[in-house]
């Protein structure tokens, strides 16, 4: 078929279109190349070092990492204090958008006022905090409403998990984990985490680079750790029985030491009231002050063993030496001492075991003030004792060139001169130590933060043991004023104090110290303790205050620790006996009344039934407040498996009662009560 003009004439129209196509579509793609080509050409030359520098910003920053702060541990690695990590709150003022809808929301869920909030959100700063602590709900609530301007950020806070479990000696932490009272400010440059600038690399989301398992970088920034000499077992005991000690006797505060002697170590430092130190508002000074470590007190009778001490050293008195006791007034500079009872000749034990005050002032008067004043600071007296406590006190010991003679005799029992709890207890492990000085040891790690003083002897050991039988007597023998820290079948060595306070207007007022420091055992001892009840009503003897708190602190730590003996002697006394009271010397009963020293005597008397009979008998310990392994270790080697009663770790009660005897032939009705630690 052959083709007519009109047709090739199309034919050719379509053929140039097709043509013009084509050519455009090469145009396009030939200028998108150039484009291209133009593009990559001008980021790669003209703008590439501009750009290499945004991308070194955007994925390699330099930041600021805090490490955590080092943690607390009791002697057998019990965990006292540690940081855990918490959100804290803060907001960027200037990126609020409507400040009170904010600040009304903040301040019901963070229960805070909102004129409190609302000057936050209109601070000039450029951030600010709202709250350091934020708990998981309340952060949940907060998210949720997803308020501009308002941010979360990791910090650190401070967690005491036995809360006032030995508050006054670990103190707190304040804002920006700083140590405010306690360890926690003696160790702040030690426990606090070091801060670390790093050039990290980050992801397009912002992560970083180069992390360990636990998300931190590869640098060790976190605080070091420190380890007490404190034995958190031990230190509950104390505070349990000391708090019983002040509630008791309706008293104002207390104080209760534990000491090991071949060590020198602080088993246990209580202080009451007790205070919670996760609340880190709201603490009184007076409650979160150490009083072991900075308070001073006369220590009034409890002085008269270092005061015979001296004296047996220096040779001016020997054991069987008599002192005239003036029938209990003794005149002296125009003043009078008085004694609390009438006594005529009294050998050195006797006026020790009935704690004389003129026959302990007749024996420094025979020594001598530059010979007294001279082993009171050997004792260390007037000077801290070193231990890593911020403020200890030194102690009020006056300049010998000031000292009277009245202030000789006053001193050597007690009166004129202050020392602090701590300084007693350095003073007593002394003469526990058979006369060698040995520093008191608060810390086991960091050994360095320890008094790095070398031993030096001050009293011979003989004279020591001399006094330390002595002291026995004031707990075992009749007429004892440390008869109350008696326990049956064990040797224990004491001496009573009850001082009287000064008074704010000058001289002495009408309020006292009760105290007790005991040996355990009385010669050659291992463990010192010492109780003080400040301001008891109505009795203020030392004697009745505190001996008894010593005895349930000594029964429960040697129970603990596996140490009771096998056998003690048990008490069985008639039926009359509770009537007995020991009898009163002849000038007493001459006198008409009984004197203050009878009062003392009767208060003992009968705070404890008279002895008549000890029989020996296999006696079970107390468990209550041990732990229950340490319970369970002790019945398995008598061969006995308790029946637990309760749910918890620690042993609340018990069947048998504390002092029973063995069940040797049912032992299957040892019945344990458990409960949580509080």
């Amino acid at each position: 078929m052959r083709r007519t003009p009109k047709d090739q004439r199309q034919h050719a129209t379509v053929r140039d279109w097709s043509r013009v196509k084509l050519t455009c579509v090469g145009v396009f793609f030939a200028l998108a190349w150039l484009a291209l080509w133009s593009r990559a050409g001008y980021l790669q030359i003209v703008a590439g070092p501009e750009l290499a520098q945004q991308a070194v910003r955007q994925h390699v920053a330099s930041e600021v990492d805090k490490g955590a702060r080092g943690e607390i541990y009791d002697r057998t690695g019990r965990l006292l204090a540690k940081s855990v990590e918490i959100e804290a709150l803060f907001v960027r003022p200037k990126e609020i958008v409507d400040i009170d809808k904010t600040a009304a929301f903040l301040a019901k869920v963070l229960h805070m006022k909102e004129q409190r909030v609302k000057k936050k959100l209109q601070s000039p700063s450029s951030m600010a905090y709202l709250s350091w602590r934020v708990g998981d709900r309340t952060a949940a609530k907060i998210r949720e409403a997803a308020l501009p301007g308002v941010y979360f950020t990791k910090e650190f806070g401070r967690f005491y998990p036995n809360g006032h479990l030995a508050s006054q000696v670990m103190g707190f932490v304040g804002v920006g984990d700083v140590g405010l009272e306690g360890m926690e400010k003696s160790f702040d440059t030690r426990l606090t985490g070091r801060q670390a600038k790093y050039v990290v690399q980050r992801d397009a989301s912002g992560r970083r680079f180069f992390f360990d398992s636990q998300g931190r970088e590869l640098a060790d920034i976190n605080g070091h750790d420190v380890r007490l000499t404190i034995d958190s077992q031990i230190q509950f005991f104390a505070e349990e029985e000391l708090e019983k000690a002040v509630v008791n006797n309706n008293a104002k505060s207390g104080t209760c030491l534990v000491v090991h002697v071949p060590t020198g170590d602080i088993l246990a430092m209580a202080n009451y009231p007790f205070f919670n130190p996760n609340v880190g508002r709201g603490i009184s000074p007076r409650v979160a002050r150490n009083h072991a470590a900075l308070d001073v007190w006369e220590p009034g009778s409890t002085m008269k063993p270092l005061l015979v001490a001296a004296a047996l050293q220096e040779r001016t008195v020997k054991p069987t030496s008599t002192f005239n006791c003036e029938n209990g007034k003794f005149g002296l500079a125009g003043k009078v001492i008085k004694d609390t009872h009438s006594y005529g000749v009294l050998p050195v034990n006797m006026i020790l075991r009935v704690s004389s005050n003129i026959g302990a002032a007749k024996i420094g008067l025979q020594l001598g003030s530059p010979r007294l004043h001279a082993y009171f600071e050997k004792l260390g007296f007037g000077r801290p004792t070193g231990l890593p406590i911020s403020g200890e006190g030194k102690g009020l010991l006056r300049p010998l060139k000031n000292w009277s003679v009245l202030d000789l005799a006053t001193c050597s029992f007690g009166q004129g001169v202050a020392v602090t709890p701590v300084q007693m207890a350095q003073a007593f492990l002394i003469l526990a130590n058979d006369g060698v000085y040995k520093p008191l040891r608060l810390v086991a790690d960091p050994d360095e933060a320890n008094p790095q003083r070398q031993p030096y002897r001050v009293f011979d050991a003989d004279v020591a043991r001399t006094v330390q039988r002595m002291m026995r007597e004031v707990v075992h023998e009749e007429h004892g004023t440390g008869r109350n820290a008696l326990i049956p079948g064990l040797e224990i060595g004491g001496k009573t104090g009850t001082a009287q306070k000064a008074a704010a207007h000058g001289g002495y007022g009408n309020k006292y110290l009760g105290s007790f420091v005991s040996f355990v055992p009385a010669v050659g001892p291992e463990y010192i303790v010492m109780v003080l009840v400040d301001e008891p009503e109505p009795s203020h003897y030392g004697g009745v205050v505190a001996a008894p708190a010593v005895k349930d602190v000594t029964l429960r730590m040697l129970s603990y620790l596996g140490r009771m003996p096998e056998t003690v002697q048990l008490a069985k006394a008639p039926a009359a006996a509770s009537a007995e009271t020991p009898a009163a010397p002849a000038a007493a009963a001459a006198s008409g009344g009984p004197s203050r020293a009878d009062q003392e005597i009767l208060a003992i008397a009968q705070s404890k039934p008279a002895t008549a009979k000890a029989v020996e008998v296999h006696a079970v310990p107390d468990f209550s407040g041990m732990p229950l392994r340490r319970a369970v270790e002790i019945l398995a080697q008598k061969g006995i498996v308790p029946k637990l009663e309760g749910q918890g770790l620690v042993v609340n009660k018990q069947s048998p009662a504390p002092g029973a005897p063995w069940p040797g032939d049912k032992p299957s009705e040892f019945v344990l009560w458990l409960s949580r630690p509080s």
